[in-house]
C-alpha cells in the first residue's frame, strides 16, 4: 500500500483530497487531532474522520462521493402515505448529546463514533456548527434522529439512527426541505446506500463533489437560526 502522510497534530493541514488512495477508497492521511480548527479545515476539503478506537484517525475523501441534493429529495407512494398521516414532528438542536450517543450506541455493526468524537462534535455543536436532528412520535417519544455539520449552503450528514418504521425517511424528507428554504446546495452523504439512494441521493465523482463544495462552502445561508418552519403541506403535494 502506498504510504500516507501522518499528521503532526502541532501543523494543521492536509494534503489534497484527490491524492487520496483508490484502495481502501478513499484513505487520505493519518493521525492528527480532533480539534475544531482541523475538523473544520478537513470539511472545507472534502475531508472526514473515521475510524476505531483501536486505530489512529483516519482521513478519507471517497471517490464517487454520495451526496443528496436538497430538491432532489425523493418521496415514494407509501411514504407520501405516511407522511400524510402526520405521525411525526421534526426539530432540531434539542437535544445533540442525546443523538450523538444514540447514533453511537444503536449501530449493530459497530461504530466509528468513539468518546473522543463524541467530545469533538459536541464542542461544534456548541460554536454553532454541529447540529442534531430530531423526530418524534405523537406520544413525544423520540423516534429518530441525524447529527451533521452545516457550512455555508453545505451540510454534512454524519450518522442517523432510527427506533420507528419510517422515521429516518420522514427525517429526511423535512431537513431537505428544510435545507432547500435556507438555500442549501447539497447535503454530504459520504457513502452510499441503499437507503440513501432510494431517498434520492446519488453518487458523484469527487472532483464533481469538491467543485460543488468550493461554489457554497463560504456562501451563507438564508436561515437566522435552525428552527425548523417547513411543513409537510398534505396530500395535495
Amino acid at each position: 500500500m502506498t504510504s500516507l502522510p501522518w499528521l503532526d497534530p502541532d501543523q494543521l493541514w492536509f494534503p489534497p483530497a484527490d491524492e487520496a488512495l483508490d484502495d481502501p477508497d478513499g484513505l487520505l492521511a493519518l493521525g492528527g487531532d480532533l480539534s475544531s480548527e482541523r475538523l473544520l479545515l478537513a470539511y472545507r476539503n472534502g475531508i472526514f474522520p473515521w475510524f476505531s478506537d483501536d486505530q489512529p484517525i483516519l482521513w478519507w475523501s471517497p471517490n464517487p462521493r454520495c451526496v443528496l441534493l436538497p430538491n432532489e429529495i425523493h418521496i415514494s407512494r407509501s411514504l407520501r402515505r405516511t407522511l400524510n398521516q402526520r405521525r411525526f414532528e421534526v426539530t432540531a438542536d434539542q437535544c445533540f448529546s442525546r443523538i450523538i450517543r444514540l447514533c453511537a450506541n444503536t449501530r449493530a455493526e459497530g461504530t466509528w463514533i468513539t468518546d473522543d468524537m463524541v467530545t469533538a462534535y459536541t464542542r461544534l455543536h456548541r460554536q454553532g456548527i454541529a447540529h442534531s436532528i430530531e423526530i418524534w412520535n405523537q406520544q413525544g417519544e423520540l423516534a429518530g434522529g441525524m447529527y451533521g455539520l452545516a457550512l455555508g449552503r453545505c451540510f454534512f450528514g454524519e450518522s442517523m439512527f432510527s427506533l420507528e418504521t419510517n422515521a429516518s425517511k420522514v427525517l429526511m424528507v423535512h431537513l431537505a426541505n428544510q435545507l432547500a428554504v435556507w438555500g442549501y446546495q447539497m447535503m454530504d452523504c459520504q457513502v452510499e446506500s441503499s437507503h440513501l439512494l432510494s431517498m434520492g441521493a446519488r453518487a458523484i465523482p469527487r472532483a464533481e463533489f469538491l467543485s460543488i463544495l468550493r461554489a457554497c462552502v463560504d456562501r451563507k445561508a438564508d436561515q437566522p437560526d435552525w428552527t425548523f418552519t417547513w411543513r409537510w403541506p398534505g396530500p395535495e403535494a
